[in-house]
């Protein structure tokens, strides 16, 4: 009855991650099956090395031998990376228990509550991460900070560059950046405050929040 009840919450915990967490916010109908599986074949797999004379660690090795299997398809983001880990960390919590207690439901419950804030889209919304391919090989640091700002529209907060390419006239880079407020946001922030400036007056001049800015220069767009 006590395992039974483990794989209840367990079932419970990894819907709840998938279903109610991961695909709301990032919609990839393939990755769902992949933590639904892991999940329910490393519970399995620990019931299993549980009830017999093998063991916790043996149990712990499965989980280290799991935890270096990559998808050789194509690489999967970070965050979803941390998915795969927690659907791999509720069936050994569920898998290697006895019975349900309070410490294994607490745990459970945590390794869900902590993705559900930490990929949370509150959480530092405006934060962005490019990697971008410029037509024009950039030798100075600086210089390619400021074009970055003005491209992206954003202060940049950290750069790596990947590779600079003299002969075709390219720069990679890999560019973290807090993106600047909406143009309607912006566009309603400066009507508030131009507002006093401009009662009273027949005519009012308007100034655009992309004024005074100044455009990237020729050949310096962004190859796709």
């Amino acid at each position: 009855m006590d395992r039974l009840l483990l794989v209840v919450a367990d079932l419970v915990a990894i819907s709840v991650l998938t279903f109610g967490i991961y695909f709301p916010r990032h919609h990839r109908r393939d990755l769902m099956a992949a933590f639904l599986g892991v999940n329910v074949g490393v519970l399995a797999v620990a019931m299993i090395l549980g009830s017999t004379s093998v063991g916790i660690g043996l149990g712990m090795g499965l989980f280290g031998v799991l935890s270096i299997i990559r998808l050789r398809s194509y690489e999967i983001a970070h965050q979803e990376i941390a998915y795969y880990f927690s659907a791999l960390a509720l069936g050994l919590l569920a898998g290697l228990s006895e019975s349900v207690g309070v410490l294994h439901a607490g745990l459970m419950m945590l390794v869900v509550a902590t993705l559900f804030v930490g990929d949370h889209p509150r959480l530092f919304p405006r934060h962005r991460q490019r990697e971008l391919r410029l037509d024009s090989a950039y030798t100075d640091e600086e210089a390619l900070r400021a074009h970055l700002q003005v491209l992206l529209g954003g202060r940049v907060v950290n750069l790596s560059v990947k590779g600079i390419d003299l002969v075709n006239d390219t720069t990679l880079v890999e560019v973290r950046y807090v993106a600047s407020a909406s143009p309607a946001a912006r566009l309603k922030s400066e009507s508030e405050s131009g507002s006093g400036s401009e009662s009273g007056s027949g005519v009012g001049v308007g100034v655009g929040p992309e004024s005074g800015r100044t455009g990237s220069p020729t050949g310096h767009g962004v190859r796709a």
